[in-house]
């Protein structure tokens, strides 16, 4: 069973604040069911941007990179993203030492 996007969400800001880790929703989705893109600004000019994939074959989930490098890049990316998919949620975390917390099986 997923959780909802929301309760997801939640989650993940919180994880990351108990960290000291920077970060917002810059894009509200679906509360149950809206996909989650996180982009991880570096402070540096740069950014990634993560998306789950879904493996058919395994079943697992895990996070890739669907854009990287300039910012400006990254946040055109995002708003490519955002203009076919409007229940789309998009979070930015903001940590010059590339902290996401994406690897934590407690997120999976």
């Amino acid at each position: 069973m997923r959780l909802r996007a929301e309760i997801w969400v939640a989650a993940y800001l919180k994880r990351l604040s108990l960290l000291n880790i920077p970060a917002f929703v810059v894009a509200k989705g679906d509360t149950t069911a809206g996909a989650v893109l996180i982009k991880l600004n570096t402070l540096d000019g740069n950014a990634r941007l993560y998306q789950r994939a879904f493996d058919l074959m395994s079943g697992d989930r895990t996070w890739v990179v669907l854009s990287e490098g300039r910012e400006t890049d990254v946040d055109t990316s995002v708003t490519a993203q955002r203009s076919f998919d409007p229940d789309l949620w998009v979070i930015e975390v903001e940590d010059k030492d590339a902290r996401h917390l994406l690897d934590d099986p407690s997120l999976a």
